[in-house]
């Protein structure tokens, strides 16, 4: 073959205005590079944020010189290829322009042969400011976009809000659970690319039809020639395939397709439902025996379908994955870090695996974030994880000129093309919450934003004007084109795109998904989430802080009080500190300080999505959706994540992974007449058990006051209420802040589940010091525990020295019932998570951490 590959590297940087070259990373930003060559402190300490929002109004040059290897001169044709480059940028090849740059999320490459020369090659990349550049695109417009979470006050541009003009990650310009950093930089990787002969450009391997008989194919192959040339394309399988013909191709960029069949297909099924088996493709382009090019690509065969069919509710919203209706199980996912590049294979692997340990079957790719890397997807695929991916937008309105509407296009086109091998990736949509937000068919309704704008009526069907173009027309034309036969969806949540008011989801209503934020944004109280139930809940969430180790590498000791400099600085919700007091006021007893307020707030959160969690399943197949806001951070931070910014489980993680069992036992005394329902759901696709329910009454001593057996059938892929009584029938004469009920469902030997409820609430149990024993299995190597406590013990958190994952933590303790738990490594070898030794552990539980009545 003739195409050559060079990754650049040996890069260095500095600022356009003067000052010292330094070495840079690429991929990578200049904040990142500030920090590596010790010109900034750490961003994510303190309050060091607020004093780095210079860097982005500087321009940053960047720059590498290299020698072209031997043969590269013979080639025909040289590009430079850059995967990322965030934003603005002027790509300088020996003192000429070769390419300006004006959207981070797609690739830039130019043909620069005829700059090159034998010797020495400069290759320069000046980024220009985003403020600088985006301020006038502002003035030129004559007013103001929404777009609220763009911190410009701290940012220093006023009530300037420029996010909304570049095309680039919205998070950079702040977010409410995120810091300021608008990055420059190559935040991909960048290469020379060189050829003569055909070159393979792309290898998609569409699937027309797909089921467990037949897998009917097109392999659409993408071919750039500098001649005409003559030979022919082969494609294999590992399946043991082989499709050829002979082709002739002219000068230039082409397509060839391949109609392909594979016999008995071995399907691709999210996690719970199946294997997520993969198959791989090899495309050659062979003259004689002669291999000229070639282009490898994976991918599952499946179908997958957004169903949406009217009812007597209204219509039904949830994904069907080779004819089996999925009940989808999941979370929001940001980016993991303000700075991307600075996310390691392992880091993504780490949250992928964690998902799937957590019982999940999907993500969203929210949008205001980044089209995410290759292995992120890749992940998925791997773990079974279905993708809901946000095209990158989110919460504002956005201009509608030319070029803004060019660079979408391009930007559409390019990650539809880059992600459609995934069998993955399950939806399109559109935007975050910008159709609720604006509401244009109905008035004082959504967020208020054309009220608060003032804008007259003529600039208010502009705005909306624009909207309709990026959303109604060069989206859903992009993924009808290209995608797969993946649903796009316009925006998140909506009802319907009906073109009146019945278009806005901005309550809850039968039809379209729904973002309930009642609980946290509006203080309503967790029993809402109760009721307050649509047929796919995509977003809701409730906030904590991280365990005090996280908060310690970005707080000082002396920083530790709910209102200090230094947490309300990492705190990006206005109110977000006050509503989980308040919250906790409410339900839970009070902290004996700080250090206790952060256990206790992530219990505050647990119990929040774990009440919402349940509710959502326990009404399948009305609801068929849950995901929950959020997966993780971008910086160390209090948010809505179950993951922090180090990868540490908080309790919401662990009690997520019980609360998304395939098969799950489910307590409602939501009921205002007192009485008590037990549900049991089942997201099995196949096979009922005959299954016992066991019933017991303790008190907080262990002493087992009754106990009641029940025979039931556990059907496949449902919800169904199995037992329900009378509160005081169940407690008799019994004090309730002294009985706790275990619930254990079970067939045969296997404990398919099982769960605790308590009579009143955290705040008002009597509650005792108890003395919980940790005994280390034989021959485990202190990998596998036995836990046993003298006296009722509430959300036991299990702490360890070497960081890695419990198979349960957060959980209550049953005087008399021991708990076995294991513990798993965190490791950057083959597996996510393997056997070790966790170190010295530390054993405490709520009663450590709230203030004694004494």
């Amino acid at each position: 073959m003739t195409t050559l590959q060079h990754v650049l590297d040996n890069w260095v940087f500095k600022a356009c205005d003067g000052g010292k070259w330094f070495p840079a990373t690429v991929p990578g930003c200049v904040h990142t590079d500030l920090l590596k060559n010790g010109q900034i402190d750490d961003p994510f300490y303190g309050t060091n944020e607020h004093g780095l929002q210079w860097i982005d109004k500087k321009d940053w040059e960047y720059r590498t010189s290299i020698e072209l290897p031997e043969g590269w001169s013979d080639l025909s044709q040289i590009d430079i290829v850059f995967d990322g480059l965030d934003t603005y940028a002027d790509v300088i090849v020996n003192g000429q322009l070769a390419l300006t740059a004006d959207n981070m999320f797609h690739s830039w490459s130019a043909d620069i042969k005829s700059l090159l020369t034998e010797g020495t090659n400069t290759i320069t990349v000046k980024f220009r400011s985003p403020i600088s550049e985006d301020i006038p695109k502002l003035e030129s417009l004559g007013y103001q976009l929404p777009a609220p979470n763009d911190q410009s006050e701290l940012g220093g541009t006023d009530d300037r809000k420029i996010s909304v003009f570049a095309r680039k990650a919205p998070y950079h310009y702040g977010w409410d659970w995120g810091p300021r950093f608008v990055t420059s930089g190559i935040w991909r990787e960048v290469r020379l690319e060189g050829w003569s002969e055909p070159v393979i450009r792309d290898l998609f391997i569409r699937q027309d039809h797909v089921n467990a008989e037949m897998a009917q194919l097109t392999a659409i192959v993408e071919v750039d020639s500098i001649d005409a040339w003559e030979g022919r394309l082969q494609i294999a399988s590992d399946c043991g395939q082989l499709w050829s013909e002979e082709i002739a191709l002219e000068s230039g960029k082409q397509s060839i397709t391949l109609n392909m069949q594979i016999a008995d297909p071995k399907l691709w099924w999210c996690r719970g439902l199946g294997e997520p088996t993969m198959y791989s493709f090899n495309a050659e382009l062979l003259q004689g025996e002669l291999r000229v090019a070639d282009y490898a690509v994976k991918t599952g065969l499946r179908q997958i379908r957004l169903v949406r069919e009217p009812d007597k509710a209204g219509a039904s919203f949830y994904f069907e994955l080779n004819g089996v209706p999925v009940f989808a199980r999941g979370s929001n996912h940001i980016p993991n870090d303000s700075f991307a590049a600075e996310v390691t294979y392992e880091r993504y692997r780490h949250e992928i695996a964690s998902a799937a340990e957590s019982n999940m079957n999907m993500l969203r790719v929210w949008g205001g974030g980044i089209y995410e890397e290759d292995i992120f997807y890749e992940l998925c695929d791997e773990y079974g994880l279905l993708v809901w991916q946000d095209f990158m937008f989110a919460c504002s309105m956005y201009p509608g000129d030319e070029a803004f509407l060019n660079s979408v296009s391009k930007e559409a086109e390019y990650n539809i093309r880059r992600l459609r091998n995934h069998p993955c990736i399950a939806l399109w949509c559109g935007n975050n919450e910008i159709d609720s937000a604006w509401s244009q068919y109905l008035e004082n309704a959504g967020w208020g934003w054309k009220e608060k704008g003032s804008y007259t009526s003529e600039i208010r069907d502009r705005i909306w004007h624009d909207y309709q173009a990026v959303f109604h027309n060069i989206l859903p034309k992009a993924v009808a084109d290209g995608a797969n036969g993946v649903a796009y969806w316009p925006s998140s949540p909506l009802r319907d795109l009906t073109g009146d008011e019945k278009q806005h989801a901005y309550k809850i209503f039968g039809e379209g998904d729904v973002h309930y934020w009642g609980v946290w944004h509006a203080s309503e109280p967790f029993n809402n989430y109760n009721t307050q139930i649509g047929r796919f809940m995509s977003e809701y969430g409730f906030q904590s802080f991280p365990e005090l180790d996280s908060v310690l590498r970005y707080a000082p000791e002396s920083e530790l009080a709910l209102e200090s400099e230094v947490i309300l600085a990492h705190q990006k919700n206005g109110r977000g500190n006050q509503l989980i007091k308040q919250y906790m006021d409410m339900y839970l007893p009070e902290p004996k300080d700080f250090k206790s307020f952060l256990y206790l707030s992530q219990i505050l959160q647990a119990e929040a999505i774990k009440t919402a969690i349940e509710a959502h399943r326990r009404n399948k197949p009305y609801c068929m959706g849950t995901l929950y806001w959020q997966m993780n951070d971008c910086w160390p931070v209090a948010s809505w994540a179950g993951i922090d910014y180090y990868g540490h489980w908080k309790a919401l993680q662990y009690t997520v992974r019980r609360s998304f069992k395939d098969v799950m036992l489910s307590i409602d005394d939501s009921d205002k007449a007192g009485e008590i329902a037990v549900h049991i759901v089942s997201d099995r696709p196949a096979g009922d058990i005959e299954a016992e329910l066991i019933l017991a009454l303790y008190d907080f001593k262990g002493t087992l006051l009754q106990e009641q057996s029940y025979q039931t059938l556990v059907a496949a892929n449902s919800s169904s209420r199995v037992f329900m009584a009378q509160t005081k029938e169940l407690l008799g004469d019994q004090d309730p802040r002294n009985v706790v009920m275990r619930l254990v469902l079970q067939c045969h030997d296997e404990v398919l589940d099982s769960k605790e409820h308590y009579f009143t609430s955290f705040k008002d149990m009597k509650l005792t010091h108890a003395q919980v024993s940790v005994e280390e299995v034989a021959g485990s190597a202190g990998t596998v525990l036995i836990l046993e406590s003298t006296e009722l013990a509430r959300q036991v958190w299990l702490s360890s020295e070497e960081e890695g994952i419990f198979s349960d933590n957060f959980f209550d303790l049953i005087p008399g019932i021991p708990v076995t738990i294991d513990f798993r490594l965190r490791s950057d070898g083959e597996e996510a998570f393997v056997p070790g030794s966790p170190g010295k552990i530390t054993v405490r539980s709520m009663v450590d951490f709230v203030k004694s009545e004494e």
